[in-house]
């Protein structure tokens, strides 16, 4: 649920009201919004995984084209 007032461009979760329950318009569009942030999520964690990102001392462009590589070879797993 982050983003916390950062408005206009992005897309944010609604947040629940002390003492409310959210509506089921709000409940859906907050799952819509899990289901599209999930991939991203995840991708970044299973990166985090590979011990070549965490010792890399080499060039960012570099580190942009594994980084291509990794995710295309985690999603066909």
């Amino acid at each position: 649920m982050g983003y916390l007032g950062a408005g206009g461009t992005f897309a944010v979760p609604q947040r629940r009201r002390p003492r409310q329950q959210l509506t089921a318009r709000q409940r859906s569009l907050n799952k819509a919004h899990a289901r599209l942030r999930y991939p991203v999520e995840r991708g970044m964690a299973r990166l985090k995984t590979w011990r070549i990102f965490r010792k890399a001392r080499c060039s960012p462009t570099w580190l942009t084209t594994a980084a291509q590589a990794v995710l295309t070879l985690e999603s066909y797993r």
